[in-house]
C-alpha cells in the first residue's frame, strides 16, 4: 500500500511539525551533500527553524566563500544598471550580515553545537582550531601563574627582611632592659648588706677642711679680743685704785 498524498499546508500540531521539520531537514541536507559529491557542484544550504535556529551546509571549506562568490556574481549582473547610494549601502549591509552570520555559525560549531551537517574535513578543522586555542590559553595561564609566584616570593623576602629588622630591635631592647634590671638588683643587694652604693659619690663627698671656709671667728682674732679685754680690765683696776 503506497503512501498517501500529503496536503501542502502548515502543520498545526506542534510535535508533528517539529518531527516533520527534523526529517525533511535531514533529507534536504543529505540531498545537498549528494548533489555536491556526485556532480562536483558547489552547494550552499541555509535553513532557519521556526525558533530561529540556523542549519547550514556548504560543500566548500567555508560557507563565507560561497556567499562571497554568490554576491560577486549577483553584483556583476547588476553593474549594467546605475547604482544609487542606497543600493551601495545595502550591498555593504549584506556583506556585513553574511560575515556576522558566518562568525556566529563558527562560534556555535566551536561550542559543539549544530555539528550534524559538517563534513569530516570541517570537523577536523574545528578540532585543530580548538587545540590551538587550548595551547594558547594554557600558555597564558602558566605565564600568569609564574608571574604571581614571582610576586609572592618577592613579598615573602621583603617580609623576612622586615622580620629580621624587628628581631634585631627587640634583641637590642631586651639587652638594655636586662642591664638596667641587673644594675637595680646589684644596688638592692648592696643596701641589704649595709653597704649602700652611692650613685654619685662625688656629689655626696664632704669637702676637706679649709681654714678659709671655717665657720666662726679666726683663732688669732679671738686671742686679740681676749688681750684687749684683759687690758681694759687692768685700766679699770688702776683708775679705781688711784681714786681711793
Amino acid at each position: 500500500m503506497g503512501r498517501g498524498k500529503v496536503e501542502m499546508r502548515r502543520i498545526e500540531n506542534k510535535i508533528s511539525r517539529q518531527v516533520t521539520f527534523a526529517k525533511r531537514r535531514n533529507g534536504l541536507l543529505k540531498k545537498a551533500y549528494e548533489l555536491s559529491l556526485l556532480c562536483d557542484a558547489e552547494v550552499a544550504l541555509i535553513i532557519f527553524s521556526g525558533r530561529g535556529r540556523l542549519f547550514e551546509f556548504s560543500s566548500s571549506s567555508c560557507m563565507y566563500k560561497t556567499l562571497e562568490r554568490y554576491h560577486t556574481c549577483n553584483y556583476n549582473s547588476l553593474e549594467a544598471t546605475p547604482t544609487t547610494e542606497n543600493e551601495i549601502n545595502y550591498q555593504e549591509y549584506l556583506k556585513l550580515k553574511t560575515r556576522v552570520e558566518y562568525l556566529q555559525s563558527s562560534q556555535r560549531n566551536i561550542l559543539g553545537e549544530e555539528l550534524g551537517p559538517l563534513s569530516m574535513k570541517e570537523l577536523d578543522q574545528i578540532e585543530n582550531q580548538i587545540d590551538v586555542s587550548l595551547k594558547n590559553i594554557r600558555s597564558r595561564k602558566n605565564k600568569v601563574l609564574l608571574d604571581e609566584l614571582f610576586d609572592l616570593k618577592t613579598k615573602e623576602q621583603e617580609l623576612q627582611d622586615q622580620n629580621k629588622d624587628l628581631r634585631k630591635k627587640v634583641d637590642t631592647t631586651n639587652v638594655g632592659e636586662n642591664a638596667l634590671h641587673m644594675s637595680w638588683q646589684d644596688g638592692g643587694k648592696s643596701s641589704s648588706s649595709g653597704h649602700a652604693v652611692e650613685p654619685y659619690p662625688e656629689l655626696l663627698r664632704q669637702p676637706e677642711q679649709d681654714s678659709s671656709m671655717q665657720i666662726g671667728y679666726h683663732p688669732a682674732y679671738m686671742d686679740q679680743l681676749n688681750n684687749e679685754d684683759m687690758a681694759s680690765q687692768r685700766l679699770n683696776l688702776g683708775s679705781s685704785t688711784g681714786w681711793i
